[in-house]
């Protein structure tokens, strides 16, 4: 990867504290940016175009053929890289689908991977927040899925940790720091299947939000322009996402709208051809979401 980095030290206006302002030298540009988390770099535009218009800097340079590639091992290293200021309208992206009810949880509530589905997983998701004139009031919480897990434990209260289905097992910090992808998942789908059959709604929403906390995950409000990479299935840090009600969900409140895209499947470079059965199945698992209960086996089952 051909990208380095110089940091300084600058004051937040909003915390009044020391941050890590950098500067990361990628694509044959100079890029103003932060790293909020160990596993969170965020891009704040070029050096020297502050005081412009959003542009469409994502394209244009940072996914351009020579770079793509780069840029995916930056996502994959880092576990979650945002691109802020971002005005695009390329035709790859689609709606993000799926609803939430008060009176139930909708499957993105809860902590998942994109296409846990099936045998093959998107390199990383792509989700996006258009320049619109609504903005997002609901966040998006990220964070890397053994924190995750460790932090559904370390929160479970005590009458659920005893379940039937939970009963007799190692959840200790050390074990899961062990654990292979397959166990991790097999644990976290018990846990998640516990919570939505003894709590209520906001009870469950109430859960998920200390997990936030407890796994430290990054659930900064959505700003206009922004894109978040999420590294789904890859070689390096492995991530989960979920929709995060930060108080109690009662519904009637107009919120800006997100997209999504498969990025390392349907950005193809020339001479490449999408792979359409893969994206229509991956299309099809969130096509169940609407529904809930047939898509019991994504992110609720022990997979």
């Amino acid at each position: 990867m051909n990208f380095c980095m110089s940091e300084r030290t600058a004051l937040s206006a909003d915390t009044h504290s020391a941050t890590t302002s950098s500067v990361l030298n990628f694509a044959n540009a100079l890029w103003r940016v932060r790293r909020p988390r160990p596993f969170v770099l965020v891009i704040e535009g070029e050096v020297g175009q502050e005081a412009k218009e959003p542009n469409d800097y994502l394209h244009d340079k940072l996914l351009l053929p020579e770079w793509r590639e780069a840029f995916y091992q930056l996502v994959d290293a880092t576990g979650l890289v945002v691109c802020l200021n971002v005005h695009t309208q390329h035709p790859t992206y689609r709606d993000v689908r799926g609803r939430s009810s008060k009176g139930r949880l909708s499957q993105g509530e809860y902590y998942h991977h994109d296409g846990c589905t099936g045998p093959v997983k998107p390199r990383f998701v792509e989700i996006r927040c258009p320049i619109q004139p609504q903005t997002r009031g609901v966040a998006t919480a990220v964070a890397p899925q053994h924190d995750v897990v460790k932090a559904m434990v370390q929160v479970l209260p005590a009458d659920l940790a005893a379940a039937p289905a939970l009963a007799g097992i190692d959840m200790s910090h050390a074990t899961i720091s062990q654990m292979d992808y397959e166990a991790l998942e097999h644990l976290q789908g018990l846990i998640t299947r516990t919570v939505r059959k003894k709590l209520n709604a906001e009870g469950a929403r109430s859960y998920f939000r200390q997990v936030d906390a407890a796994a430290n995950a990054y659930f900064e409000p959505w700003a206009l322009g922004e894109s978040r990479f999420i590294a789904n299935a890859n070689s390096g840090i492995t991530m989960q996402h979920r929709r995060a009600y930060q108080a109690p969900h009662t519904g009637g409140v107009a919120n800006g709208h997100l997209v999504k895209r498969w990025t390392n499947e349907e950005l193809l470079l020339p001479g490449q051809v999408v792979d359409q059965a893969l994206i229509a199945a991956l299309c099809s698992e969130e096509d169940d979401e609407v529904d809930g209960e047939r898509a019991e086996g994504c992110y609720l089952g022990a997979h």
